[in-house]
């Protein structure tokens, strides 16, 4: 990949817009044909802000495309089982296509009984182990919503992937696996390095990626001196750092130093508006289809 002068500055909001676009026009050709929206639940156990924030999003986001979304909010002391019984109660719903457990979840609740419960073609989180095994088989299932958005960012960016190496930083089973195994995938064909906190010399490793995605959770951890000129760098950290000259008292970066690295690479995502309302955009999308894949 050859650097251009500035870096290109991959639009998030855009591209997660011209998705929602895509669904809204799904959605409406349902209608057209006699079917009901497609119907999704959101449950959220508490009252933790970045969680109700991030429900309120989903909401809003899915009654401009058509989407049914209803949020079921229960305290922070719900019973597992009371949890576990709604979970099979919206299981059983014919009108429900997908079904979102808000996570993280309170500490007497065990979040991998939780998924396990959800059916796996109603999980358009993609978390179930059914989803995470349709997905490294090639299978039609739900992608995880994040690394699909980050995939499409890619795809509609006119970055090149086949053939090109990719070096993930960050392991975890939400961002980095999953976006190790899209990029695998026929059609992507990209050479995938994984790399996490005990990797030695990763600096030597991030420099040879073509493409380079961010998922450790340290704010600016990815220098200029880390990565190749010309390189594509998708930046999925969402930090708060302390500023005093904002407001709120504080400000979002993301893992990579943008500023220093955006003079150097060919591609680079912001933050906030890059990855985060991809990963909005793409839930509505598995919404549809699980609408669309229990008609058929």
């Amino acid at each position: 990949m050859t650097s251009p002068a500035i870096a290109h500055i991959i639009d998030g909001k855009q591209i997660a817009s011209d998705i929602r676009s895509e669904v809204k026009q799904g959605v409406d050709a349902r209608i057209l044909l006699g079917k009901r929206p497609p119907g999704l639940r959101v449950v959220l156990v508490g009252e933790n802000p970045a969680s109700q924030s991030y429900v309120r999003g989903k909401k809003r986001a899915s009654e401009e495309v058509g989407i049914i979304a209803e949020t079921l909010l229960h305290p922070e002391d719900m019973p597992e089982a009371d949890l576990l019984n709604l979970i099979e109660q919206l299981n059983n719903d014919p009108d429900v296509d997908g079904i979102l457990v808000q996570l993280p979840l309170p500490d007497h609740i065990d979040e991998d009984k939780v998924i396990l419960a959800i059916d796996p073609d109603k999980d358009v989180d993609g978390f179930h182990p059914v989803s995470v095994g349709r997905l490294v088989l090639g299978q039609a299932g739900f992608e995880p919503c994040t690394p699909a958005g980050i995939v499409e960012l890619l795809k509609r960016s006119g970055v090149e992937t086949s053939g090109a190496h990719a070096v993930i930083v960050g392991r975890s089973n939400i961002v980095g696996k999953p976006m190790a195994t899209l990029l695998l995938r026929r059609g992507l064909d990209c050479t995938v390095t994984v790399c996490h906190s005990r990797t030695k010399d990763l600096p030597s490793i991030t420099r040879q990626a073509d493409i380079l995605i961010a998922a450790i959770g340290r704010a600016n951890f990815i220098t200029a001196s880390m990565v190749k000129e010309g390189a594509a760098v998708i930046d999925v950290g969402i930090n708060r750092i302390d500023d005093a000259t904002r407001e709120r008292g504080y400000r979002l970066v993301g893992d990579v130093d943008f500023k220093d690295v955006s003079e150097k690479v060919g591609w680079i995502t912001p933050v906030p508006g890059g990855v985060g309302p991809m990963t909005i955009a793409m839930l509505l999308q598995n919404t549809l289809h699980a609408a669309n894949r229990r008609d058929t």
